[in-house]
């Protein structure tokens, strides 16, 4: 090479470094961290493809608008039914509600028991003018409360829970496990299938039907989605498991006697597989086509490979990482989920599930 070719060189690195200011600094970081940034190959996601040629960088706010409980969404992240009647509901409760009107998600309520006979705690639940008209907004009862109206002839407490709420429609849990190990726990007297059933015939309302942490198995799933409701949330095991809850606050012989029974349940990988079976198997018995899936979903990449894989229209739900960042201000809340959004569509853009 002759000086010439050299000086040209070095000529054209004084104009790169010109243009972008930050290129050394960033060479060097390269260099330091390079050894830190190995990763191996029994460290990589294998669920999906990545396809890097084939997109541009997706735009912010770049995730279609879609159609869900019979509103328009923006996002396909859904609060997943938390806490009630607790000091810090009214917080939560607020910050959550806020974070879905501005991000076009949907929201399910904690349980609202304490409304059937009161209003002390309304304030705390009454979030419809800050999540808004669009998106959908849903209260929530455990399949024991309903099991009991019913057979008080009561039934009609849960219409005027939903107009006092301004709801959407109705969350039933259903929750046999937990009931069994809470000391305070209800019994049932019936199938919780049976229950929401005839709840079905009685309210012209949307119900949807969720477990509490332990997700559900295939016959199970097969029973609701034979059913006409307005969607199904696994709360798959993986995520808060509140048959482990209840034991945590029980005496320590019940404790050790039945803490196996919190590590029975579904993943919610295999609960999604479970229903793309079913959607075969019913054909034209099938009812309910909206999914929410939630129980251990981590993160966005958790999120998007589930609603992506399952052969329904479906969006992920998450309750312990929201409650974590709605305790604090609502900054905290609102970035996580600007992040979550963004990283959402950037899988969108360059990753393909392999299912």
């Amino acid at each position: 090479m002759s000086k010439s070719d050299d000086r040209e060189i070095n000529w054209l690195d004084m104009e790169i470094e010109e243009d972008d200011p930050t290129a050394s600094e960033r060479k060097r970081d390269h260099i330091e961290l390079a050894f830190q940034s190995q990763v191996s190959k029994n460290m990589l996601d294998s669920r999906f493809y990545y396809e890097p040629l084939l997109s541009a960088h997706p735009k912010e706010n770049s995730w279609p608008l879609f159609s869900f409980l019979g509103k328009k969404i923006k996002t396909p992240m859904w609060v997943s039914s938390m806490t009630g009647g607790t000091e810090m509901a009214r917080t939560i409760n607020h910050n959550l509600a806020r974070a879905c009107g501005e991000f076009g998600m949907g929201m399910g309520l904690g349980s609202c028991r304490s409304l059937l006979f009161s209003d002390e705690t309304l304030v705390d639940f009454d979030v419809r003018h800050l999540i808004g008209e669009d998106n959908p907004f849903y209260a929530n009862l455990g399949i024991a409360q309903i099991e009991q109206l019913q057979s008080s002839g009561q039934t009609d407490k849960i219409r005027i829970l939903i107009e006092k709420l301004k709801a959407d429609g109705l969350i039933v849990h259903v929750n046999p496990l937990q009931e069994w190990l809470q000391p305070e726990g209800d019994r049932f007297e019936k199938p919780p299938v049976e229950t929401i059933t005839r709840l079905l015939d009685q309210l012209d309302l949307p119900i949807i039907v969720k477990e509490v942490g332990q997700g559900m198995g295939i016959e199970s799933l097969r029973a609701l989605l034979k059913l006409p409701l307005a969607a199904i949330e696994f709360a798959a095991n993986g995520g808060t498991n509140f048959a482990k809850l209840e034991l945590l606050r029980s005496d320590p012989e019940k404790h050790q006697l039945f803490e196996k029974l919190a590590l029975v349940g579904h993943s919610a990988e295999e609960m999604m597989l479970m229903t793309n079976r079913l959607i075969v198997e019913l054909g034209n018995d099938l009812n309910c086509r909206q999914i929410i899936i939630s129980g251990g979903i981590k993160n966005f990449l958790d999120g998007y490979y589930l609603i992506e894989s399952v052969n329904l229209t479906a969006v992920y739900g998450q309750a312990s990482a929201f409650l974590k960042h709605a305790r604090a201000d609502y900054q905290s809340l609102y970035k996580y989920i600007s992040t979550q959004i963004r990283g959402l569509e950037l899988a969108k853009a360059y990753l393909k599930c392999k299912v």
